[in-house]
């Protein structure tokens, strides 16, 4: 069969604060046939994380900054279409970090002779089951951000029941599951979000105790109001003002998770903000950041479980999706205005 082309976003400058129309370019090429241990893929489903902001940036970090020329990284479920990697058939459905692309080949982490594929890359790759959930769902609820929910709050944040788990982002990919996870442990969830319109699905169809519009004049009235006995727990998906705030009202032994600081994403120079070690100090609290893939090893645990809710009915998900892949920069930006409702998906047709 003859190769198809692929395309491809590549990162063409490095924004000072929210990346625009000129941070990627599209760029066309064949795809190459794969060689032993290699893969050659057509993606299905992209997905678009604020951690994806962090990679544009040229400084030290857990993870290498995206090159300039680079193709863009994000995780993409996609079916193999020719495979001479062992363990691995044309119709398979994988997952991986497999960057903004659209026809891949690829060499499959430890099944080739050592010679890599596009741009260096050798990667990972993991089957999905389509028979647990739509195989979208290994970008979300089955993915990095419910895995990041998963043991972001259960390892890390570590709730009793009884206890009181405020969360951050709360209607967003990683939010809206840590808030439910809480309440099938047993605790009160007080959800912060940014509308009236995630506001009431926190609350009239997740279930969430109490719910805060980060907007409100008054955010200290209203953390009080909503968090009458304090926070015991608070995931944090936002950092910025709104952790300086919640940090007045944590309990004695307080943990706080560290997730996401998507509100000083796109800073061009640090804000000047309050130190917190003072409330740390006096509530013998802990603030712990957290990278998902320190638990990359118990996946197939946090899948287990979280599929196990989806079928019992007692975990929801909600999906934001755009389709074509042309809109991949537009899905970005979307993460920045507080526009997507979900975990924020580009189909590809």
């Amino acid at each position: 069969m003859p190769l198809p082309i692929n395309r491809r976003w590549l990162l063409a400058q490095r924004p000072a604060g929210l990346p625009d129309d000129g941070t990627f370019r599209l760029a066309e090429s064949p795809a190459a046939p794969p060689e032993e241990g290699q893969v050659l893929l057509r993606t299905l489903w992209l997905s678009v994380d604020p951690y994806m902001r962090g990679r544009l940036r040229d400084v030290p970090s857990y993870a290498p900054a995206v090159g300039l020329g680079e193709t863009m990284v994000g995780g993409v479920v996609a079916e193999v279409l020719e495979s001479r990697a062992v363990g691995f058939q044309p119709g398979d459905i994988v997952e991986g970090a497999l960057g903004w692309q659209i026809h891949p080949t690829l060499t499959v982490l430890g099944t080739g002779p050592g010679s890599a594929g596009a741009e260096g890359q050798e990667v990972a790759l993991r089957k999905v089951d389509p028979t647990l959930a739509s195989v979208s769902t290994a970008l979300g609820v089955l993915g990095m951000p419910g895995m990041t929910a998963y043991f972001g709050l259960t390892e890390v944040g570590q709730p009793a029941a009884g206890e009181t788990v405020a969360v951050s982002a709360a209607a967003g990919a990683v939010g809206a599951l840590v808030g439910q996870i809480a309440r099938l442990l047993g605790c009160r969830v007080v959800g912060i979000a940014g509308s009236e319109a995630k506001c009431a699905y926190l609350r009239e169809e997740l279930g969430f105790d109490a719910v805060i519009d980060h907007s409100v004049p008054d955010l200290d009235a209203a953390l009080a109001a909503a968090c009458p006995d304090g926070v015991d727990v608070y995931f944090d998906n936002v950092g910025g003002p709104l952790l300086d705030a919640v940090l007045r009202h944590i309990n004695l032994r307080a943990r706080i998770v560290i997730c996401g600081m998507i509100a000083e994403a796109n800073l061009a120079a640090p804000d000047l903000a309050p130190r917190p070690t003072r409330h740390l100090l006096v509530k013998r609290a802990r603030m712990q950041g957290m990278i998902i893939y320190d638990w990359q090893d118990r996946f197939p645990q946090g899948i287990a479980q979280l599929a196990a809710w989806i079928r019992s009915g007692q975990l929801r998900y909600r999906e934001d999706v755009l389709t074509g892949f042309e809109t991949l920069p537009q899905a970005f930006l979307r993460l920045f205005s507080g526009e997507n409702f979900g975990k924020q998906l580009v189909k590809v047709v």
